[in-house]
């Protein structure tokens, strides 16, 4: 992950204007022997269950579906051990969790900040982050940011799984769904730093997925849209090899380029933050994203 540009604050590189639009889900779509939908992606699964095993070039490093411990509220808290290198953890964290998962410590300033919005977001993992039970009886991770009666920064939340910290390439997964939608709430699933970051999916919760590659050294952003709601269940997948970064949204490929592909270790940082667009959240407001698993795998490790 990338360094901070001041204590506390997470900076991101700005949006350019759109361009490099890539609407490439119907180009691979192929469809299987028996007539339903083939995914265009490494593990050719559409299915809705935990992908377990390895596929393509990528050797699986991470298999969660939640369905384990309970971690309540209040769990992912003393998260401030160091910091940026995959030796990151939470001290509230015990067992699996701790092994697998760090979070922005509480008090870091979310993107807003430096964006002059009116209102902006800290992250406080420590009462926006649990796992339990989901709307569907499965287990879940359950992000439920929201601002305070008083009109105070946003209770924001970025996990990070630690088995894909600072690994350089690799195939990124989830299965997620916003539960409960509120203007003024987003999401920024990155890689980034050294000049380098690739977003999928972004975009704020009231909208659609959305992809974006802003290419290391520069140039314009690779803008890669989707016609998938965030209130909807989607499978979102990021595939990064040498030279080549591919985005797809329930096996639909949405968007790819190979302009300045980071080749550097990077981590996958699961971001979830005040809007940048749009009007900002109301005082007592929430919104919540539920992620029912993630896989993660590494690039030609075998």
């Amino acid at each position: 992950m990338g360094s901070h540009a001041a204590p506390g604050r997470r900076r991101r590189a700005l949006l350019m204007p759109l361009g490099l639009v890539l609407l490439a889900g119907a180009l691979f779509w192929v469809p299987r022997a028996d007539g339903a939908p083939r995914s265009a992606d490494a593990c050719h699964d559409t299915g809705t269950v935990l992908p377990r095993g390895d596929c393509g070039p990528f050797w699986q490093v991470l298999a969660e579906d939640f369905n384990g411990d309970r971690v309540p509220l209040g769990s992912f808290g003393d998260c401030d051990h160091r910091v940026d290198t995959s030796g990151a953890f939470c001290g509230g964290l015990t067992g699996t969790y701790r092994d697998n998962w760090w979070a922005y410590p509480a008090g870091w300033e979310d993107t807003a900040n430096d964006r002059g919005r009116d209102v902006v977001g800290e992250y406080h993992p420590e009462d926006t982050v649990s796992v339990g039970p989901g709307e569907r009886g499965d287990g879940v991770m359950r992000i439920r940011m929201w601002r305070p009666e008083d009109g105070g920064p946003v209770h924001a939340a970025a996990v990070v799984p630690r088995a894909v910290m600072r690994m350089a390439y690799g195939k990124y997964s989830a299965r997620i769904k916003v539960t409960k939608v509120a203007p003024g709430y987003k999401s920024a699933w990155l890689h980034y730093g050294g000049g380098c970051e690739m977003d999928h999916p972004e975009g704020e919760w009231t909208g659609s997925l959305t992809a974006f590659h802003h290419p290391c050294g520069g140039g314009e952003q690779g803008y890669f849209p989707s016609d998938a709601a965030w209130n909807e269940w989607h499978t979102v997948s990021t595939e990064w090899t040498p030279g080549h970064v591919r985005f797809f949204v329930d096996g639909r490929q949405t968007g790819e380029d190979t302009r300045g592909v980071p080749s550097a270790p990077l981590s996958w940082v699961l971001q979830n933050e005040s809007a940048l667009e749009g009007p900002g959240a109301a005082p007592g407001s929430s919104a919540e994203l539920d992620i029912t698993w993630v896989a993660a795998y590494a690039y030609g490790w075998k």
